[in-house]
């Protein structure tokens, strides 16, 4: 089982009870951090793939630690003009833990409440358009109207 999960803008592919390095989060060490946007799941028998994100699918991780990443170093040089720059920096990471991979089952008719609630929307917000469409008022029109 394995899901591809967003984390901070970037995307992890990550399977249960397995350690990765994400970019630092917001959270205290020994805290559990459940992570929402998923947009791959595969359980071993059949594969869901969302559009944007995949609903009812929870990543739950705990964080273990943080800490700075090694020293990457950046050289500038342009060649026959004495310029050099040495410059260099160090990430800060976290080390989470995957713990689980949660698959939530929800109603059926809460998922049709919601479809319908989004079909009637759209409606509405496509007639305000299309009285809007196709009319275009001059200057002498506007003067006059007014």
């Amino acid at each position: 089982m394995f899901a591809v999960v967003d984390i901070l803008g970037q995307q992890f592919k990550v399977f249960e009870k397995t350690d990765i390095f994400v970019h630092r989060l917001d959270h205290k060490e020994g805290s559990t951090v459940n992570f929402d946007k998923i947009y791959l799941f595969y359980d071993g028998k059949k594969t869901l793939i969302g559009s944007p994100t995949v609903n009812n699918i929870t990543v739950k991780a705990k964080i273990l630690k943080h800490f700075k990443g090694d020293k990457v170093i950046v050289f500038k040089k342009k060649r026959r003009k004495g310029y050099k720059v040495k410059n260099g920096h160090r990430q800060s990471l976290t080390q989470i833990s995957i713990q689980s991979i949660l698959q939530n089952v929800s109603t059926s008719k809460n998922l049709d409440k919601k479809k319908i609630t989004k079909k009637s929307v759209g409606k509405e917000s496509e007639s305000k358009n299309d009285n809007l469409v196709g009319k275009r008022i001059s200057k002498t029109e506007s003067k006059t109207k007014v």
